[in-house]
C-alpha cells in the first residue's frame, strides 16, 4: 500500500467550491468557546461541501490565527455568517425553508441512527456550547432534536466529533438517496 501524493487527490480548489453544489446541510454554533473546535467544524464542513456554517454570540469568528490553525484554509472556502444571538440564526434559517434539529440530549430527542432526513428539506444542526449545550431559548425554536448514542462513562463528546459524526452519517445517507 502506497500513501497518496497531494497531487493525486484530486482537490479542487477554492473557486470551483464557491462554485460546485452543496449538501444542503448548515451548522450552527451556539456560543462555541474553543477556537480550535471552529476551525475543525469549517475543516468538516469543506470536507462535505456544506452551505453555511452560522457562528453565533460569544463563538470567534474568521480571520483568527486560532481558528486557522485547524482550519487550515477552510474558512477561505466555506461561507459562514455571525449572528449576535443563535436564535436569530435559527429564524434566518427557518426563513429561509430550512428545518432546524438541535443536536443534543433532551426529552424527544431522536437517536442518531434513527433520525430520517426530511424528504426534500434542506436542514440546519444546531451545535452547542461545550458546558452548557444549546440555549434553552433555541430549544424552544428548534423542530426537533438529534442525540448521538453513547455508551460509556462521559455523556458528552468534543463539539467537533460530534459535528464530525453527525454530518458524516446524514452525508451517507442523502449520497445514499
Amino acid at each position: 500500500m502506497r500513501k497518496l501524493k497531494l497531487s493525486e487527490l484530486n482537490r479542487i480548489g477554492v473557486d470551483e467550491f464557491k462554485h460546485s453544489p452543496k449538501t444542503p446541510i448548515v451548522i450552527v454554533l451556539d456560543n462555541v468557546r474553543s477556537l480550535h473546535n471552529i476551525g475543525s467544524v469549517f475543516r468538516t464542513a469543506d470536507a462535505f461541501r456544506l452551505e453555511l456554517v452560522c457562528l453565533c454570540g460569544i463563538t470567534g469568528t474568521p480571520p483568527n490565527k486560532e481558528i486557522h490553525k485547524t482550519a487550515l484554509g477552510a474558512t477561505e472556502s466555506v461561507n459562514w455568517k455571525y449572528f449576535d444571538k443563535t436564535k436569530d440564526a435559527v429564524s434566518f434559517l427557518k426563513e429561509n425553508n430550512y428545518l432546524v434539529f438541535a443536536v443534543e440530549q433532551a426529552e424527544g430527542s431522536v437517536s442518531l441512527n434513527k433520525f430520517v432526513i426530511p424528504s426534500g428539506g434542506k436542514i440546519a444542526l444546531v451545535f452547542g456550547n461545550e458546558v452548557n449545550g444549546v440555549e434553552e431559548e433555541v430549544m424552544n425554536q428548534i423542530d426537533g432534536c438529534i442525540e448521538i448514542p453513547q455508551f460509556g462513562t462521559k455523556h458528552s463528546l468534543n463539539i467537533a466529533v460530534s459535528v464530525g459524526i453527525v454530518v458524516w452519517e446524514l452525508f451517507k445517507r442523502w449520497r445514499e438517496r
